[in-house]
């Protein structure tokens, strides 16, 4: 793409310019409009402006009205812009109403959110599941598509499965998506193998959940440092959507207190529900958690907003019995006044954190601990010595308190959970 400088140069963009577009039905649209400004910022999208139009109805042929409409193109010649992206999920008949009013390409809220999936996702089941919702979108919209779908090439709401011609008929498309589904069965079917081999082995699972750029990698890293594994690292910045894959690592503490901890894709508001029920394999991970840490950004203004747009998505998968230990992260940012705002309206199963300084973090690995470690109790085992492979296993699992080798065998003092003394009973002495 290219634009021409006011002295008459040629100067290559790869970025859009676009404008965003959004309408109220007397709600406050602000945040949300903000949120958009992120996520295309997120999507490499250059913002040039906003424009906003209330109103009692929304208009079931152009979404906005025909005046704001007007404004709508004329801004988008005078800004030179390309693109115009709306706040809303909408129709085909929408959208292709806007691109002929407007003269530039119009794409909406959901299109956005699934282009920048499509961007980041890694694994094949990731780059599956956005490939699945993508076509989920489409299938009703193609004859609203007919600009978009008509030409080939790049660009937003274009990644993933690639644009597709007008002439690609609803048979075509439902092929693809039984395809899809097909081959998720099959990583489903891997993945549960690996669960099924982890429950086995008893090792408890903590699942990092909350709204995007909560800090839920960030959580994640600082366990590994600790641990000295910066290799293990998952990515980590501070943008929207930065983990779209569900990232596991085995954390173990100084005590040999050993967990899986699960990183998941951020939650959003008005996340499509295409882009929901595609990733629900991926998040059903949260529901198999002994315990979900609610990771909430405390320097947002209106972090109840996120925590209640969490909470709603944990119900949605069936996790919303789970226990629940909210990380209130970020607290860096934080003034005095606000600090002690936060710690008098914290409950007793939350932690007050900072992934960047590091402030209080040994007090949400003690939470954590305590609750992937209830049930432990300290037992005394004697374990013959030609039972040795008895003795290993529970060695490579466990910081014993006190060992003896004695004539009848091998004395242990150790704390158990409550599998493992099930599994250990017959050597159990005390």
């Amino acid at each position: 793409m290219i634009r021409i400088k006011d002295d008459g140069t040629v100067v290559e963009r790869e970025e859009y310019r676009a404008i965003l577009a959004g309408v109220s039905l007397g709600e406050d649209i602000t945040y949300s409009m903000e949120e958009l400004t992120g996520l295309s910022e997120a999507a490499g999208i250059h913002v040039l402006g906003t424009l906003t139009q209330n109103v009692d109805k929304i208009n079931a042929a152009t979404y906005m009205g025909k005046g704001k409409l007007l404004e709508l193109g004329q801004l988008c010649a005078a800004m030179e812009a390309d693109l115009v992206v709306f706040n809303d999920e909408l129709s085909g008949m929408q959208l292709r109403n806007l691109e002929d009013a407007c003269g530039v390409r119009v794409i909406d809220r959901t299109i956005l959110i699934l282009d920048i999936f499509a961007d980041r996702a890694t694994s094949r089941e990731g780059k599956l599941q956005v490939e699945l919702a993508q076509l989920q979108y489409r299938m009703p919209r193609l004859l609203g598509f007919g600009k978009s779908l008509s030409r080939l090439g790049g660009g937003i709401g274009t990644r993933g499965p690639g644009e597709t011609k007008l002439e690609t008929d609803r048979r075509h498309i439902q092929h693809r998506m039984d395809e899809i589904r097909k081959e998720m069965e099959e990583v489903k079917s891997t993945r549960s193998t690996q669960r099924a081999r982890r429950e086995k082995s008893d090792i408890p699972v903590v699942a990092l959940a909350g709204y995007t750029n909560s800090g839920k990698s960030s959580i994640m890293n600082r366990l590994l440092a600790a641990e000295n594994r910066d290799e293990k690292k998952v990515f980590e910045k501070d943008m929207l959507f930065a983990t779209l894959d569900t990232a596991q690592r085995l954390i173990t503490l100084d005590d040999k207190c050993s967990f899986i901890l699960v990183d998941t894709v951020g939650f959003v508001s008005k996340l499509p529900h295409s882009l929901v029920n595609a990733f629900k394999a991926t998040l059903e991970e949260v529901t198999y958690a002994d315990l979900i840490v609610h990771v909430v950004d405390s320097s947002f203004k209106d972090s109840d907003f996120h925590i209640k747009v969490t909470d709603k998505v944990l119900k949605e998968l069936g996790a919303g019995s789970k226990p629940v230990l909210m990380a209130y992260n970020k607290i860096d940012k934080l003034g005095e006044e606000e600090m002690e705002d936060l710690y008098a309206s914290a409950g007793m199963e939350s932690v007050c954190i900072s992934t960047k300084t590091g402030e209080n973090f040994e007090e949400l690995i003690a939470k954590i601990k305590k609750t992937v470690m209830a049930g432990v109790e300290t037992v005394e085992l004697l374990i013959p010595y030609d039972k040795g492979s008895a003795v290993s296993s529970l060695m490579s699992k466990i910081a014993p308190q006190e060992v003896k080798y004695l004539e009848e065998g091998t004395y242990i003092k150790a704390d158990l959970n409550e599998a493992d003394r099930g599994r250990f009973s017959e050597f159990i002495i005390k």
